[in-house]
């Protein structure tokens, strides 16, 4: 491996700013394509998963362009949190990096500005916002004609998009840079764009002449779960937590305000150290517990989807989620700040009826067109395809995103080579398994409900020739037969329907219903949820349909919680022996203090795995610590002497 402090390598070429720079020996995936195609001065289109390596992308094209005299890089970036995350990292690697934004005082941001305007800065940081205001333009033509503006790097560019999870109206100015700079390069970023949505993103952005690279969407150190609602599910939630991710650090996402704060303050009474945050908590609240999560280990992070965009700390071992998201692109988002080292990590769901009728309402209820709407119900059907699947969920995760993965050999069961099917497997359902979801280590039992459907459907059908509407709870007490004031009220105990589905528990109709509303052929209306038929329930009634639909899950007792396969294991690269694991805590003990000096969470200084290969390695001198990824030229200049120390060998 080249050492970060060899400069054999020609100080512009792309391996030599990855070696000296990061620390890094080799480029991952495509991005060597991409970067040789932005430092040649060509545009591109990024779609790559979270943890991918998407900030190299254009970090390196930016520093090698800064090299050749070619000016300052600028950085589209939606978030405070992020820019300072990222012009610290690079700060820290050597490169001359700055941001602009609210949190600057008048005599910082004049500062930065003349920094910016003398070409001395190597990347800038700034909000769609700033970039598009008329003075900042004019100090981007200024650049430009002294030829000191080299490249346009656009974040989150799915922000574009209206058919895009997190549209941001902003965004959709930022086609004035290619108007007015069309020699510049540029490089959009994303994380999460189905078909349509990339196609969006090349119109809005008049990306039409550049190339696109798409990487695989997989994340194989994620496993997927994915469970029914059974009694509480902050209940249900708190047995993940205590049986799997006790001291860890995780982020839950919950829908409303009010949910993130009980859910916060319930943990907190578990004895787990939580923290909500949501739009509504006053601004520098939220800043402190975000600051908190990024910098302290093992915190869980209870929050709307007013947090995590840009979140780039690596060991988050887990993503929950109490509430349905709105679509695949949000769920996968969500999930992949999971994980972002490598390690294995887990995407956990609780799901249930309400969900369904929820997530229907709000876009029923939307004041947009009748066209997006339709586009938006089409997204929540892929979710709920992917929610009541009995097949492997990464299958069907990543066939939303275009990619097929059922060619590759299926990786085979983990360590110990027995199949969890126990000799029963199916060929014809499981045609691939990734061993890394709920479906594959613990296949759904199914049944067929086409009969139990009809019966529903059936019952529904006899309220609406009598002109009533009423909700799940009351249907489920006419199928069942269960006498109470409100069924003798309305005489639906002479119903035909009265009683003839006896022979299954609340829980299994819940079950069913849940399914028939995901499906499409039942809809839950008006304040009160009351149930109607929708037009495709007529071929279910009429038996030209069968339905095969999932079992309904048991409620597990307190403590006791539905575990589907053995939990991932550690990462390998932090496996260390005895003597290695001191060395390995006295280094994070001398990174928190240099990373609480710098103001800097601990991760930007050193990941994980660069201080357990320290520890594994105990290099000898300098040049041996040069050896090591992720020990750049600089951070070996100011930090090895330091490092050789802690290790007992200076």
């Amino acid at each position: 491996m080249q050492s970060p402090s060899d400069h054999s390598f020609a100080p512009d070429t792309p391996q030599a700013v990855l070696s000296q720079v990061f620390g890094y020996s080799a480029f991952r995936g495509p991005q060597a394509e991409i970067v040789e195609q932005l430092a040649a001065g060509g545009d591109a289109l990024v779609l790559m998963p979270t943890g991918g390596g998407k900030s190299l992308c254009y970090q390196v094209p930016a520093i090698l362009r800064h090299r050749r005299g070619q000016g300052v890089a600028v950085v589209v970036s939606p978030l405070i949190a992020l820019m300072h995350d990222q012009v610290g990292a690079l700060e820290e690697a050597g490169v001359h990096a700055a941001f602009l934004n609210s949190s600057l005082t008048g005599e910082e941001a004049s500062r930065i500005e003349r920094e910016l305007m003398s070409g001395r800065l190597t990347l800038l940081y700034a909000a769609p916002e700033r970039i598009t205001t008329p003075r900042f333009l004019a100090q981007l033509g200024s650049l430009h004609e002294r030829g000191l503006l080299s490249m346009f790097a656009i974040d989150e560019a799915h922000c574009v998009s209206q058919w895009g999870h997190d549209f941001r109206a902003e965004y959709l100015q930022l086609s004035l840079l290619h108007e007015r700079f069309p020699d510049v390069p540029r490089i959009a970023l994303t994380a999460t764009a189905d078909e349509l949505t990339r196609r969006d993103i090349i119109e809005r952005l008049q990306l039409q002449d550049a190339r696109v690279f798409i990487s695989s969407f997989d994340r194989p150190n994620i496993r997927y779960l994915i469970v029914e609602k059974n009694g509480s599910p902050r209940e249900q939630l708190l047995r993940f937590i205590q049986d799997d991710h006790e001291g860890e650090a995780g982020v839950v996402y919950c829908q409303s305000r009010k949910k993130v704060e009980e859910t916060a303050e319930f943990l907190q009474a578990q004895g787990i150290n939580a923290l909500p945050y949501h739009a509504g908590l006053d601004a520098e609240l939220r800043r402190r517990h975000q600051d908190r999560f990024l910098r302290e280990d093992g915190l869980v992070m209870v929050a709307t989807i007013a947090f995590g965009m840009g979140i780039d700390k690596p060991d988050v071992r887990f993503v929950a989620h109490l509430d349905l998201p709105k679509n695949i692109e949000a769920y996968y988002q969500e999930t992949g700040r999971a994980g972002r080292d490598g390690a294995p990590a887990e995407a956990w769901m609780t799901y249930g009826l309400a969900d369904v009728v929820n997530q229907r309402r709000m876009i029923d209820e939307s004041p947009a067109d009748e066209v997006f709407k339709q586009g938006q119900r089409g997204k929540l059907d892929a979710l709920l395809a992917l929610a009541e699947a009995t097949d492997c969920r990464r299958v069907r995760l990543l066939g939303y995103f275009g990619e097929d993965i059922t060619a590759r050999p299926a990786a085979g069961p983990s360590q110990g080579g027995a199949s969890p099917l126990g000799g029963t497997e199916r060929s014809d359902v499981w045609a691939y398994r990734c061993w890394n979801c709920d479906n594959c280590l613990n296949p759904p039992q199914t049944w067929d409900g086409t009969e139990a459907a009809r019966k529903l459907l059936s019952c529904i059908y006899r309220f609406h020739q009598r002109g009533e509407r009423f909700g799940a709870g009351h249907l489920i007490d006419v199928l069942r037969g269960k006498a109470t004031d409100k069924t003798r009220q309305y005489g639906h105990d002479s119903l035909s329907t009265w009683g003839c589905g006896a022979e299954l528990s609340e829980q299994q109709w819940r079950a069913v219903l849940r399914q028939l509303v995901a499906l499409g052929h039942v809809a839950a209306e008006g304040e009160f949820n009351t149930l109607a038929l929708q037009d495709s329930a007529r071929a279910v009634l009429k038996g030209e349909v069968e339905l095969r639909l999932r079992e309904a899950e048991e409620k597990k007792p307190r403590g006791k919680a539905s575990r589907t396969g053995a939990r991932p294991k550690a990462d390998p690269a932090l496996v260390l022996d005895a003597e290695a694991q001191q060395r390995f805590e006295a280094l994070k003990a001398w990174r928190s203090e240099v990373a609480r000096e710098h103001g800097l969470p601990a991760y930007v200084i050193f990941q994980n795995t660069t201080l357990a290969e320290m520890s594994r390695v105990v290099p000898g001198d300098l040049a041996e610590l040069g050896e090591i990824s992720g020990v750049g030229a600089k951070k070996l200049e100011a930090y090895g002497r330091e490092i050789l120390r802690v290790l007992g060998r200076d």
